[in-house]
């Protein structure tokens, strides 16, 4: 289980995101929805400890994040990369073995043929000699998308993964995170395409600033909630507007 208590995050002493509460079960996927501005990036910086809390605990199966730090993979988003940076394909994945090593460590056969199986598993193997830079923006994303399973995390957080991609990269993707929470993972999206939101999770977050409401999709993306939530009117199908499935 991961649980969320009582989360607030500030920028330059202005509240952003405020009174966050969750929790959610192993092996669920999980969309984290809100119009431009909610703070969905905010929110899960904070949970991660990547930006300062005002306060809030964040718990693991009963054990605080900070315990838990290695059993947490986050992709950050696109635009957030050095694309410059001199590192190849393989190194990058590589990299997400790091946490489970000690100190001063270094990778050994069995976390390079983790990084190898990884690569495989996205379908880039092929690209393992490769720059970054030098890949389009779908193979860009499934290589981090490979470095945060050679971390072979419990708990995964990916902001706005599909945005510049191509539709088959994004459902390798969507496969690779369906074989995760298959697994017992349990998956955290931020996601702007709201089209996608019935067939691609199994339970919502819906904030803009605050916790509007969390719960299964059919609870959550109703009509009134979301008009609620992006202070405008949806046109959701009729069955939508009374938490249905189509």
């Amino acid at each position: 289980m991961i649980e969320v208590k009582n989360l607030h995050i500030s920028y330059y002493g202005k509240e952003v995101v405020s009174n966050i509460n969750f929790h959610f079960n192993e092996g669920s996927s999980i969309g984290i929805i809100g119009p431009n501005g909610a703070g969905k990036s905010t929110m899960i910086k904070g949970i991660l400890g990547l930006i300062p809390r005002d306060r809030g605990e964040i718990y693991i199966n009963g054990k605080s994040i900070e315990e838990n730090r290695r059993n947490v993979a986050y992709v950050s988003q696109y635009n957030n990369i050095d694309w410059d940076f001199p590192i190849d394909v393989f190194n990058t994945v590589l990299m997400g073995t790091y946490p489970s090593l000690g100190l001063f460590k270094r990778p050994e056969q069995k976390e390079k043929e983790l990084a190898r199986q990884s690569l495989k598993r996205v379908n880039m193997l092929d690209f393992a000699d490769n720059q970054i830079g030098e890949l389009s923006g779908g193979q860009r994303q499934r290589v981090f998308i490979a470095r945060a399973l050679a971390q072979e995390a419990d708990v995964f957080f990916l902001d706005e993964p599909f945005v510049g991609i191509d539709m088959a990269s994004e459902e390798r993707i969507v496969k690779i995170l369906d074989e995760l929470k298959n697994q017992g993972k349990t998956i955290f999206v931020v996601n702007h395409d709201l089209s996608k939101v019935e067939e691609y999770f199994d339970e919502l977050i819906l904030i803009n600033k605050y916790l509007i409401k969390f719960g299964t999709v059919e609870d959550v993306f109703v009509y009134n909630i979301i008009t609620k939530a992006y202070e405008m009117n949806f046109n959701i199908p009729e069955t939508k507007r009374k938490g249905k499935k189509r």
